[in-house]
């Protein structure tokens, strides 16, 4: 039988007539427009098998590509949370049916939720499944332009050493030693809580990150300066495998209650558990580091991801500014032309 139910919901069930076995959800609980979906997909299958033309493929499908494809990558996890919740709207879509009136409802429904900023993660998912889908699948032959909402710059929230020792004071044990050592090091909040020993060298005074563990999906050794030290000595024997743990396990949430709680008694406002890293980044900065050395410090891919801090170092210009002082431009009298005045 071409029409089937599981529960509520109709299904078709035929052979194509390339030989494959075609079994899928109509996606329907009316009978009629389950048979419509099942007649409407024989001929375009036919049309394919004999005419030789694309067969039309569904988000889904393409998503499932798309994950399999990149299931090596960081933040993996939040790109299937991002795709759980765009499939209410294109989860029952061909690609070819996904129009920019369709993107915008869903951008504007997410808009309701979040910020333009994090909106525009969603769209830029979707728009890079569509384009892999046409560009390296060639799946469809176009695809809808998929519009962003203007953001404002990057966002470098930091604070000042007596916040810090505000905050530091406020928070329980575990997660103030979890902040002092992301202080200390600028290290991702994932790759603090899931520090183990066997990644630390305190005679060598080195702990590394591993590719698997790295954003960069790049090995990062980085050295302990003495207030990692510090915290690395405080946290011996507590657990023997993990650095950073509550109640023997790892510190997988940070942004916990006691961390907001925290924050209220010392007064600070508008701070997340990231903008440690800014913190770090931020100090580095204004104590001399160079742009490049806070890029391998911090182990970011490319030196335009540290640029967000560049206006907070501008002392190493001082010496660069200072190599024409004495030569003054003035302004002649004859003929408005620029005469060059040289002082001795």
């Amino acid at each position: 039988m071409s029409l089937y139910k599981r529960g509520d919901t109709w299904w078709i069930r035929f052979s194509a007539p390339s030989g494959e076995r075609i079994r899928r959800s109509a996606g329907t609980t009316d009978k009629r427009e389950a048979q419509e979906y099942h007649d409407q997909l024989k001929v375009e299958l036919w049309r394919v098998h004999r005419l030789g033309e694309k067969p039309r493929r569904t988000w889904q499908e393409a998503t499932v590509r798309w994950l399999r494809e990149r299931e090596y990558k960081a933040g993996i996890k939040e790109e299937k949370a991002k795709l759980r919740w765009l499939d209410q709207f294109f989860g029952d879509k061909m690609l070819n049916e996904i129009s920019r009136d369709l993107i915008d409802e869903a951008a504007a429904a997410k808009r309701k939720e979040v910020s333009s900023s994090t909106v525009n993660r969603y769209l830029a998912l979707v728009r890079a499944i569509l384009r892999m889908a046409r560009d390296e699948w060639e799946w469809i032959d176009k695809i809808p332009r998929v519009r962003l909402f203007p953001e404002q710059g990057k966002r470098v929230r930091w604070l000042s050493p007596e916040d810090v020792a505000r905050l530091l004071s406020e928070l329980p044990t575990h997660l103030a030693d979890m902040a002092a050592f992301t202080l200390a090091m600028g290290l991702r909040q994932r790759n603090v809580s899931y520090l183990k020993w066997e990644s630390v060298s305190l005679e060598r005074g080195t702990a590394w990150i591993e590719a698997s563990a790295s954003k960069s999906r790049k090995a990062i050794v980085v050295p302990l300066n003495k207030d990692a030290m510090c915290v690395l000595k405080r946290r011996l024997g507590l657990h023997p495998k993990f650095v950073f743990t509550f109640r023997d396990k790892p510190v997988a949430q940070t942004s916990t209650k006691a961390w907001w709680n925290a924050l209220e008694r010392a007064g600070i406002e508008d701070f997340r558990w990231h903008d440690l890293r800014h913190t770090w980044a931020s100090w580095h900065v204004q104590n001399g580091t160079s742009l490049q050395e806070l890029k391998e410090l911090g182990g970011w891919s490319s030196i335009e991801m540290v640029l967000r801090y560049a206006h907070l170092g501008g002392e190493h210009l001082k010496t660069a500014a200072s190599r024409i002082e004495g030569t003054n431009l003035a302004h002649s009298n004859q003929k408005g032309r620029l005469r060059l005045v040289v002082s001795n």
